[in-house]
């Protein structure tokens, strides 16, 4: 008899576990979405994925060299311009570029979090201006590029690239200096930037 009293009193309670773990999950949710949106500045490139790049070396004179480098249909542009600098034993080097692209994700960089917010780009769009260098990491070449892009509405979209595919083309022009270039630390931020002293 008591069993049947109890069960109507259980409701509310079993009701309200139900909800609070309903909420938990939702709040574990949107965490893990926030969290996606977000990248660490120091997130490894992907290599191998510019099958279509080719480089032409257009003149070097006193040590510094003119490339240019086109990207083709599908070819990711920070893969293949850091297995260009990789191949090249790129120690510094400033580039700038035109074309378009199928799809691309930039990013905005967020000081309270010390990380890159994502901004992904999912409409092919024509490439407005990319400018970018290349210096040296724990003497690894690392790619650094910003972007302002165009949609079918001109609507224009901008940031530091994370990753960006190319739809039809790209055609970047490259000087490569002889004199490296290192990135450090820096403390305030937690980014790599160009200390052109270092040695």
């Amino acid at each position: 008899m008591n069993s049947v009293y109890n069960q109507p009193a259980l409701l509310p309670v079993v009701a309200l576990a139900l909800f609070a773990s309903m909420i938990e999950a939702k709040a574990q949710q949107q965490n893990r979405r926030q969290d996606e949106a977000y990248v660490s500045p120091s997130v490894p490139v992907a290599t191998g994925k510019a099958p279509g790049m080719k480089i032409r070396l257009l003149s070097e004179n006193a040590g510094v060299k003119h490339y240019v480098i086109i990207l083709a249909k599908g070819d990711e542009v920070m893969s293949g311009l850091t297995d260009f600098a990789r191949q090249n034993k790129v120690t510094s080097a400033s580039f700038t570029a035109i074309g378009a692209f199928s799809h691309a994700t930039v990013a905005w960089f967020d000081d309270t979090r010390k990380e890159f917010r994502l901004i992904p780009i999912e409409q092919q769009v024509e490439l407005v201006s990319m400018i970018g260098n290349i210096a040296l990491v724990n003497d690894q070449p690392v790619v650094h590029t910003h972007v302002s892009v165009a949609s079918s509405n001109g609507t224009v979209l901008g940031g530091h690239v994370i990753n960006a595919f190319v739809f039809p083309t790209l055609e970047l022009f490259m000087t490569v200096y002889p004199i490296p270039l290192h990135k450090e630390s820096d403390e305030a931020t937690g980014l790599k930037l160009i200390e052109p002293l270092l040695k």
